[in-house]
């Protein structure tokens, strides 16, 4: 029994700095950001919905039509402005995204088989179950190759939505969120990957394997310039845009290479540092500049190297990728013409039904159940503080299938078919707010006015999200 009053916390002091750094803290931190993130999201979808709909809705679609070529004598990349984005800027963000699932495999939920079991679970549920009741919808249709459309969770809205119940949230309950979300983007990536490719290009295949090999030789060599890594990573997704494989995957291929162990470990900072510090005193004596000079340079390149590449790279495109490119990207594809007749013409379409009964009561059913047969069967136990009412509430918070959703349309329905991309979007629309709106009224009314207390939260020097750390 725990005194009243007092949290009881499950980690020992000496385990204390590890979990904050590793777990807390930067979990706190990516919520924070991607709640943040959801508003832009918002604004910008409806930014879209509004252009398609006015007076200029013309000069909406010609803008994402326009043609641009860039030729670099070795190569020649000719797409339209529209695909640039979800060809070249989604690359970006998914290799975020392939940074995200790899820091939580190293050091966050899913880095522990037993602890990974329940959210990846959740997901596999949240899927699989979608993608069977879409198919069920429109099996042999023109529309059956939307079956991907529906298994998708838009994290930034998600976590945004749980960010507005407020403090009485369990930490634990935000965590299971986000490790459920990114397992659902690593399962939507192989989804893309291994359903979503068309013609292959073995050339340009060739090309890519070469330079996979170039970086991770440059890895093995300890070869740390940036703008290396970069310049190769470029030609690498050049590679994968022209082998037919969609291009964003060289950025989760690549998020996938990048170091999650800093050069220096912290235990070493302290001596290195003191050394450093001792000699730029000396060198200040001295009045020797240009050994001071070169001593702080040093110090950079120490406090920089102290830190994880995955860790760094993440906290510097993190901001870029949820307040730019997937903003733009929500302008680009969120646009649907609505009128009473497309409206009625949706409400009627198996594609638009198939993707709200997914998302809503796929994703309900799909996670909730998976869930909770992973606990039956012993393989997992329910994060701390957690009731299986919250983990429902969660689920259709899921049903807010938004940025991968749509990108999904895009790969699952070409030029040809605008009335089935425009009858996805709106599904997914609907099915979003219907998602978003029903599981804030459930989670709203379900949690206790207290705040709730996460034996999470009781590592020492760790400041509770109630605190301000969590929204």
């Amino acid at each position: 029994m725990t005194e009243p009053g007092r949290r009881r916390s499950l980690f020992p002091a000496s385990r204390g700095a590890f979990v904050a750094d590793r777990l807390i803290r930067p979990a706190q931190a990516f919520l924070h950001t991607e709640a943040a993130g959801g508003v832009v999201l918002l604004v910008a979808a409806i930014i879209a919905i509004i252009w398609a709909n006015s007076p200029w809705d013309q000069q909406y679609f010609d803008l994402w039509h326009t043609e641009l070529v860039f030729d670099f004598h070795l190569f020649a990349i000719d797409e339209d402005l529209g695909h640039l984005v979800n060809d070249g800027l989604m690359a970006i963000f998914f290799f975020v995204v392939g940074l995200e699932i790899k820091r939580e495999l190293v050091h966050g939920e899913l880095a522990s088989p037993r602890r990974a079991i329940f959210p990846v679970a959740a997901a596999l549920g949240g899927m699989i179950m979608p993608a069977l009741i879409f198919t069920a919808w429109n099996f042999g249709g023109e529309g059956a190759h939307g079956w991907g459309i529906p298994m998708a969770t838009d994290i930034a809205f998600a976590v945004g939505v749980l960010s507005l119940v407020g403090s009485r949230v369990p930490f634990s309950l935000k965590v299971f969120l986000l490790a459920l979300a990114i397992a659902d983007d690593l399962g939507a990536i192989v989804v893309i990957a291994v359903f979503y490719t068309e013609s292959l290009s073995m050339e340009a295949i060739a090309w890519g394997a070469g330079l996979l090999a170039v970086v991770i030789g440059m890895r093995m060599a300890g070869v740390r310039a940036t703008y290396l890594y970069l310049f190769v990573g470029a030609l690498f997704w050049v590679a994968v845009l022209k082998s037919g494989i969609h291009a964003t995957v060289a950025g989760v291929v690549l998020a996938m290479l990048t170091p999650a162990k800093p050069l220096h470990e912290r235990r070493s900072f302290e001596a290195l540092a003191s050394s450093l510090l001792e000699r730029f005193r000396q060198a200040r004596e001295l009045g020797d500049e240009e050994m001071e000079e070169a001593l702080l340079e040093r110090m950079e390149e120490l406090s920089r190297d102290s830190e994880a590449p995955l860790d760094r790279l993440e906290h510097a495109l993190h901001p870029w990728v949820r307040y730019g490119i997937v903003p733009i990207f929500a302008l680009a594809n969120a646009g649907v013409v609505v009128t009473s007749d497309t409206l009625s013409e949706a409400l009627s379409s198996s594609v638009t039904l198939g993707i709200v009964t997914g998302l809503v009561f796929g994703k309900l059913i799909g996670i909730t159940l998976f869930a909770w047969l992973s606990v039956r069967l012993g393989w997992a136990a329910l994060p701390a503080g957690v009731r299986w009412r919250d983990i429902g509430g969660v689920a259709l918070l899921g049903g807010i299938g938004f940025t991968v959703s749509l990108f999904i349309t895009g790969l699952s329905f070409d030029a040809a078919h605008v009335n089935l991309t425009n009858e996805a979007k709106m599904g997914i629309l609907g099915a979003s707010a219907i998602a978003g709106l029903v599981g804030f009224i459930i989670l709203r009314w379900e949690m206790p006015s207290q705040p709730a207390t996460v034996e999470a939260e009781a590592v020492p020097g760790v400041p509770s999200p109630e605190a301000g750390g969590g929204n």
